[in-house]
């Protein structure tokens, strides 16, 4: 794990800490405290009936980062992990040293498109599935075919024991329900009072380092749409698009993630 300055990893939907499982080894070797966690409600972490939102999340990673003994941490999120690593430095900007999220513009862009980019409109239907009633339910089932569907063309890392491992995992009882209500939160958090709150406070600009991954080919989030992230960023942001790799670039393409990842921690949360 590491004894220098803590990289705190956030997973994505349909997965849980182990999506992170090449990232670890590696920025830990660079001499960071690397630490992976489970989101409220997936893997083994508790199940409350409430708190499937991005604030209570990024309650819960800050708790995650002071109980580590790290003042200030830098957070690499993919998927919804990505959604969590943008909003930090406006909710928990104590914490937050720097931020790298993967395959997810910010969420103010993400959130605008949904709605007038008809390729992004198209993209996120599962997103709309998501409001069903007992979508929570059919969160196992899917699995397999949101690994599948989400990937490049190159599905070698897809292995029989990675859909095992993550259909486990999401047919823990309530996991399919949190997955469910982080989605239809941020579906419609422009008609509550809270997501209302919340998006006008992620408005801010971001003054710390960000690091802004997409996979070339991800068909859950437009590549193109990176570069619109820039407006709502003040400090230094470098961005990639990971060439014939889709949503999933920690698994899809981990030597080339780390690559740019352990450089870019070398900058904007040094070793002392």
């Amino acid at each position: 794990m590491g004894s220098g300055p803590v990289v705190l990893f956030v997973h994505g939907y349909p997965q849980f800490w182990w999506s992170w499982r090449d990232q670890l080894p590696a920025v830990a070797d660079a001499g960071y405290r690397a630490v992976a966690v489970d989101l409220r409600g997936f893997g083994a972490s508790d199940k409350p009936p409430t708190g499937y939102n991005a604030v209570t999340a990024c309650d819960d990673l800050a708790a995650i980062i002071r109980s580590l003994g790290g003042h200030r941490a830098a957070i690499v999120g993919q998927g919804l992990g990505a959604w969590f690593a943008w909003s930090m430095p406006s909710l928990r900007p104590e914490v937050t040293a720097a931020i790298a999220p993967v395959g997810v513009p910010h969420p103010l862009v993400f959130h605008s498109t949904i709605w007038r980019h008809p390729l992004q409109w198209r993209a996120n239907r599962y997103l709309r599935m998501m409001q069903a009633p007992f979508a929570s339910e059919r969160q196992p089932l899917t699995v397999a075919r949101r690994l599948r569907e989400w990937s490049g063309p190159d599905g070698s890392w897809l292995t029989p024991d990675v859909v095992e491992r993550y259909t486990e995992a999401m047919s823990v009882p309530f996991a399919g329900q949190a997955a469910a209500e982080y989605h239809r939160w941020f579906y419609r958090c422009r008609a509550t009072p809270s997501g209302m709150s919340y998006l006008h406070k992620v408005r801010g600009p971001i003054e710390v380092p960000v690091l802004h991954v997409h996979g070339a080919q991800d068909p859950t989030s437009l590549p193109a749409l990176t570069q619109e992230s820039r407006r709502y960023t003040r400090g230094p942001m470098q961005t990639s698009e990971v060439p014939g790799v889709g949503h999933f670039v920690p698994e899809e393409a981990p030597d080339e993630l780390n690559a740019l990842l352990i450089p870019w921690l070398s900058r904007a949360h040094p070793v002392p």
